[in-house]
């Protein structure tokens, strides 16, 4: 009934920030709990067993109430509006993105990283293709798979070098810099997939035509808003907090929402918006009042995306998706072994940079997402959430043994920890003749 929409998001709110807390304890990207915890509620067919055992008891009242129960927690009526937070939370995911890009750290970060970031993205595009030809799928899904392969989770990355205590680490400035060479590649392939697939078109020049109007609508951005943003810093000049957060999401909303209309995706017309205010001069009190809603939002986009699979269809994607896992990490290894090669960093760092990049979410969804929208087969949806939750986990585990791996890998010992020195210690030494 209508009456249960706001309990129902309320629920739903509440599940997703009990997994949230599950996941923080274990020590765990948040990602997958959040997809899984979707995908088990979304299904309005029960498990098998559980099938099984209403169908043994046998009681046609108590399958009756088991049925609201579970029709419940589906989230039947509240669905529609969950898949708009969804929709959302790619925009503040996109938006919070562009005001962390910038193209001019991008450039001083030398050609070392470019070096490194072209040549993991030409491995990761390379390996999209041959899942793809192996898959035998056609022209525009496997250009959807390219994407989804050669797309790092920045979130994940973020998160695990800010646990493992790696931030000051000399490979970590590569890896940043990697990972946004790649954020730049994933802006452009997003446009050439609105062009192909959003415009529902097959003829060659009208998909040119409108990559080549994304790729404008990209410049354009790039160009006009350093000459734009002293004005709207005008405009955001001593406003209270209430207008200031109304303006910036007037703006965000409608550049993603004209995006849209012109067939370029609307997570380009926000990763455009935030790049834009990039080079506000408020540009932290911006990050600190859209933070709340990108973790919100950005929350709710990957459990929705979640509750939209269907995980008795996942079975026929599982193999295909742990050999992309499996060829993603050797790849990502490989460019970051070129990648301290061109850093004069030492052999050992290419796994911390190779496991670490190896970190799949966001950004795969939102490629398979468009995939979805032009209508294209269903096994790229089933694909991406295994291959997502595969390396969402890995990613993660393989960073935190990096080093061990390496000494195995290249028979070396680990070196002996120094052992810590007591107080007592100290004191005896000093009290000693």
């Amino acid at each position: 009934m209508p009456n249960t929409i706001i309990i129902e998001i309320g629920i739903a709110v509440l599940l997703v920030a009990l997994v949230g807390l599950l996941a923080n304890r274990l020590r765990f990207s948040v990602i997958p709990f959040f997809i899984v915890i979707g995908m088990v509620l979304g299904n309005e067919s029960y498990p098998g067993f559980v099938a099984d055992g209403l169908a043994s008891i046998g009681s046609e009242g108590f399958t009756q109430a088991v049925n609201s129960v579970w029709k419940f927690f589906t989230f039947t009526e509240s669905k529609p509006f969950i898949d708009f937070m969804g929709r959302l939370g790619v925009l503040f995911l996109l938006f919070y993105l562009g005001l962390e890009f910038s193209v001019g750290r991008l450039i001083k970060s030398g050609k070392s990283i470019v070096a490194g970031g072209s040549f993991y993205v030409a491995l990761n595009f390379v390996s999209g293709l041959l899942v793809g030809w192996m898959m035998d799928l056609p022209f525009k899904e496997t250009m959807v798979l390219c994407g989804i392969m050669t797309s790092s989770s920045t979130a994940i990355v973020a998160k695990v070098l800010t646990d493992l205590k790696r931030t000051a680490n000399p490979e970590t400035e590569v890896i940043m810099g990697m990972i946004m060479f790649d954020d730049l590649f994933i802006a452009m392939h997003i446009s050439f997939l609105s062009g192909l697939i959003l415009t529902g078109s097959s003829s060659f020049w009208a998909v040119a035509g409108t990559s080549l109007l994304a790729l404008g609508f990209i410049l354009t951005f790039l160009i006009l808003g350093r000459k734009l943003i002293p004005f709207i810093d005008k405009i955001l000049q001593e406003k209270s907090s209430e207008l200031f957060i109304l303006i910036i999401f007037s703006l965000l909303f409608t550049i993603a929402g004209f995006s849209e209309t012109i067939h370029v995706a609307e997570a380009i017309g926000a990763l455009m918006a935030g790049l834009v205010f990039a080079d506000s001069k408020y540009l932290k009190k911006i990050e600190g009042m859209v933070l709340p809603f990108k973790d919100f939002f950005g929350a709710m986009f990957f459990f929705s995306f979640g509750l939209s699979i269907d995980m008795y269809s996942l079975g026929g994607a599982v193999g295909w998706a742990a050999f992309a896992a499996l060829i993603t990490i050797i790849g990502n290894v490989a460019s970051g072994y070129f990648a301290t090669r061109f850093s004069n960093l030492k052999p050992k760092n290419s796994v911390d940079i190779g496991f670490t990049l190896s970190a799949r979410g966001e950004f795969s969804i939102i490629m398979a997402n468009i995939g979805k929208a032009g209508k294209l087969l269903p096994v790229i949806q089933s694909f991406v959430v295994v291959y997502v939750l595969i390396l969402s986990i890995v990613s993660p585990l393989l960073t935190k043994e990096s080093r061990n791996i390496w000494n195995k890998l290249s028979g070396q010992k680990e070196a002996p920890k120094r052992a810590k020195k007591k107080l007592s210690d100290l004191e005896a030494a000093v009290q000693e003749p």
